[in-house]
């Protein structure tokens, strides 16, 4: 028998054979046409409900109307814009002619804007009023911009009005002439920046593969069937919207309720009114939920967090499913499983369709139980995981080993029975005198002590041990005078931390400083803590 080796990407190609986003559309119009697809649920004023029939029809029409302006296949398309049906429309719209969307955070500035315009080379923009005279500045170059008739269901101001650009109804043309595409799942579809510290931010990009993988795994992964409701809040320019919610719903044809950013006070609402059963959960959002009271009786049956906390389950009265991800990643690749038992705070484990590795920084060996080490993913290109970095092949080089292992730069812990525990981002690591110490475990005892609105611990610089932790903190309204919470802070990491984790020095702010797409920046942190004192 001959044996027969096949290109790689043809390979990973051949497991959507015929299949790309706009098959997926169409197959759920198709199947499932009058269910609900997406709802939009604005602050104020009528909300609207797309039917996937609906919704097929919508995008078809917008991709002429942008066809008809010259995009095409390849172009890249800049969509910047708080959460809103346009945006989601458009994205759908731009996948359909082969092109790509770039989503871009709205918290930039102009200077970020334009290098993510020149660095995805957008041809055209679709932005909302209050953003049109920042996407003008930045993108002088652009062919056209399209504006959105309002703000996220917020009327615009009579300046933000008068910009001068097309309206988003332009767009919408008949479909008649739409041009027929092969259908290639490796065929690029998204680019979602993510954030650096230390460099401009990267370009994630994502194929019609991956959201197919996503749409494919995503429903099992999260237990949401075809009659089952996501609740979308946090933004649709960050993948756990994109991503997370919107392609699982398209994986099981069922229903997305979008709002137009996380609101505390219309949450349970919200919840209740379209009967909302799966919701992502990140501190803020659970802090908020506690301060507006737990309905007895919700409809959530699912809540999606980071690690195993049976506590939250019976707090919030659902069910949490752990869940580990990243841009570059797609989709949950470590997640808890209903048929299994986890440590409490424990990631869960390895997901059906990836492999990992928890590799020593030092030794390059494989971490044994109880070691720390980066966690490494593995799975196919343009399926599993993303495509690439666009244009930074540097990036690309240190993403990716030689045998197509990705290096997420997030240590973790390695248990028995293989249980995995979130640690740090290795660029957060600290190293005190030869011992390692992870800033989050750290962050999370000093939590424990009342009257912190936020919390960043990072390393100063130190003449014997080489650096030490210190804590940065934020205070809120029920805190006690800063002397006395500074000793409470370093008191409760005695009691609960070996005494290297414990941070040498506590210095209170008003606000931290911020890299690009607004993270915290540690790195001038610890640039601020070197400033101080010596400890």
């Amino acid at each position: 028998m001959t044996t027969t080796l096949f290109d790689s990407s043809a390979a990973a190609g051949y497991q959507f054979h015929g299949q790309d986003v706009g098959w997926l559309l169409d197959h759920r119009a198709e199947h499932r046409g009058d269910h609900p697809f997406l709802v939009w649920a604005p602050r104020d004023g009528a909300g609207r409900t797309w039917t996937y029939r609906e919704f097929a029809d919508a995008t078809r029409a917008v991709a002429a109307g942008l066809h008809s302006r010259g995009i095409g296949e390849g172009d890249t398309v800049l969509i910047h814009a708080d959460n809103c049906p346009e945006a989601v429309i458009a994205w759908y719209a731009v996948a359909r002619l082969g092109g790509i969307t770039v989503t871009t955070n709205t918290r930039s500035v102009a200077a970020e804007v334009a290098y993510f315009i020149e660095h995805s080379r957008a041809k055209a923009a679709i932005t909302q009023p209050r953003y049109a005279a920042l996407v003008a500045e930045a993108g002088p170059a652009l062919e056209f911009i399209v504006v959105t008739a309002d703000n996220s269901g917020d009327a615009p101001s009579a300046e933000e009005e008068n910009h001068g650009r097309d309206g988003f109804d332009s767009l919408y043309a008949a479909p008649d002439d739409l041009p027929t595409l092969e259908r290639d799942p490796l065929r690029p579809v998204g680019i979602l920046f993510t954030s650096g510290t230390t460099s401009k931010p990267k370009a994630v990009v994502h194929s019609h593969g991956n959201v197919l993988w996503a749409a494919k795994v995503n429903p099992t992964n999260i237990d949401f069937g075809p009659d089952d409701t996501y609740l979308a809040f946090l933004p649709f320019f960050h993948v756990n919207t994109q991503g997370w919610a919107i392609w699982t719903v398209l994986g099981a044809g069922g229903t997305v309720v979008l709002q137009p950013k996380f609101s505390a006070s219309r949450m349970w609402p919200t919840i209740a009114e379209h009967s909302v059963t799966h919701i992502s959960l990140i501190p803020f959002v659970i802090k908020a939920a506690f301060e507006q009271g737990i309905p007895e009786g919700h409809t959530v049956k699912v809540g999606v967090f980071g690690l195993i906390m049976p506590v939250l389950d019976q707090m919030m009265g659902m069910r949490v499913i752990a869940a580990y991800g990243m841009t570059e990643l797609v989709t949950h690749c470590v997640r808890s499983s209903p048929y299994e038992t986890y440590p409490e705070m424990a990631m869960g484990k390895v997901a059906p369709g990836y492999e990992y590795l928890v590799v020593n920084h030092e030794t390059g060996r494989l971490a044994e139980v109880g070691e720390m080490g980066e966690l490494w993913i593995r799975g196919t290109r343009g399926i599993q995981v993303f495509l690439e970095y666009l244009n930074n092949p540097e990036a690309n080089e240190k993403m990716f080993t030689e045998d197509g292992w990705c290096r997420t730069g997030d240590v973790v812990r390695l248990e028995a029975d293989g249980n995995l525990f979130y640690c740090d981002r290795d660029k957060d690591a600290l190293k005190v005198g030869g011992e390692n110490v992870s800033a989050r475990e750290v962050e999370d005892v000093c939590r424990t002590v009342p009257g912190i609105d936020d919390i960043a611990v990072v390393a100063k610089r130190h003449e014997m041990l080489d650096m030490v932790p210190v804590a940065f903190v934020i205070r809120n309204a029920a805190a006690a005078p800063e002397d006395e919470m500074a000793a409470a802070i370093i008191e409760a990491c005695r009691t609960n931390l070996a005494d290297f984790k414990v941070p040498r020095a506590v210095y209170f702010l008003d606000e931290f400083p911020t890299a690009e797409l607004g993270k915290i920046s540690k790195k001038e942190l610890r640039d601020i803590a070197d400033g101080h004192p010596a400890v």
